[in-house]
């Protein structure tokens, strides 16, 4: 009986090897010469833009089969259309997948956008690091501190109903009274950088510490910008001095409204694949993408670039989103009242 237990043992064994080089192989094989279309929902040169550059170098090599990765941009209503697309247009096949504004995610809870998605069905890869947001002025305004904020007139960048910078203004308007104009509609960060460099608004709200250091870290350096409040759960480690806009909450309400509109930036910078794609190639990619924020060539490109790597996988990220859609209806609503 022993030996008849033991040779059953072993025979399911191995039909449960060969199942698994099974799946691998149709894997590789789907994958082998063929390319991987990363869509990202903004113009090129702005932080999305550069972590999904650096990310389509090195995740092929982490893939069965090492497809070639091609970035493409469909940058529109703060990358709306990118979120749009990937859910109805996609391929739902594994060969393509993508990063949009990761407030996006929210918004059918609490925003205006006319979204035409479920985020609790998109397939989350991964994301490539825990944001902090900052609210920012250029060097010239006569806004430098929060409390200038509160009490004078400033105009800052948007990009589109439902984008970090909109999202975050308005609440920093609705929430606090801050004296801001939205000027929105920008195509993305270079576009707004550009702006705020001309004189055309003083700053922006809803911009990643990470994409600043990356692609305007001089401006730090040379002390070209103000940081007035930091739009986030918890401070950046970078900016110990700078306040904290959950530290502003009159209220236990308030705080609570103001976790919910923030909890996004857990998303961070979301790579998420269109729903419904086959379970082994969901697994594959998600596996490809956590293996390639630990790839040495690709962290020592992240370093020169000054990207800012501290991943979540995709199985985190699913539940969060989740986890947020169960928030209590009466505190949604107040939190989309503040977005307005």
């Amino acid at each position: 009986m022993r030996k008849l237990m033991l040779c059953g043992c072993c025979l399911f064994a191995a039909a449960t090897l060969l199942n698994d080089r099974a799946q691998a192989d149709a894997v590789a094989d789907f994958y082998r010469g063929r390319n991987v279309t990363v869509i990202v929902g903004y113009s090129a040169g702005g932080g999305y833009d550069l972590y999904a550059r650096a990310l389509a170098r090195h995740m092929g090599k982490h893939v069965p089969g090492n497809p070639t990765f091609i970035v493409q941009n469909m940058h529109g209503a703060g990358s709306l259309n990118a979120a749009n697309y990937l859910y109805n247009v996609a391929p739902k096949d594994g060969i393509s997948f993508g990063t949009f504004a990761r407030g996006l995610a929210m918004e059918p809870l609490i925003g205006t956008a006319k979204v035409m998605f479920d985020a609790t069905k998109y397939t989350w890869l991964g994301s490539g690091t825990n944001e902090v947001s900052v609210c920012a002025t250029w060097k010239s305004s006569p806004i430098k501190t929060w409390e200038d904020a509160l009490a004078k007139p400033f105009a800052v960048a948007g990009e589109g109903l439902g984008s970090d910078p909109d999202t975050f203004a308005l609440m920093m308007r609705n929430e606090f009274g801050t004296k801001l104009k939205l000027i929105t509609g920008y195509p993305g960060t270079s576009d707004m950088n550009i702006a705020i460099e001309r004189g055309e608004v003083d700053g922006r709200c809803g911009w990643s510490w990470s994409s600043v250091m990356s692609t305007r870290g001089n401006w730090v350096k040379e002390k070209k910008i103000h940081i007035l409040v930091q739009l986030a759960l918890q401070k950046h480690a970078d900016l110990p001095d700078v306040p904290l806009v959950t530290e502003q909450a009159k209220n236990l309400e308030q705080k609570q409204i103001l976790t919910l509109i923030f909890a996004r930036q857990a998303l961070g910078r979301p790579y998420l694949a269109p729903p419904g794609i086959p379970a082994d190639r969901a697994a594959t990619l998600r596996k490809a993408f956590m293996d390639t924020m630990k790839d040495k060539e690709f962290l020592a490109e992240a370093e020169k670039a000054q990207l800012e790597i501290t991943p979540i996988d995709g199985e985190a990220l699913q539940k969060l989103v989740s986890d947020v859609y169960a928030t209590p209806p009466e505190i949604a609503k107040k939190a989309a009242e503040a977005l307005k």
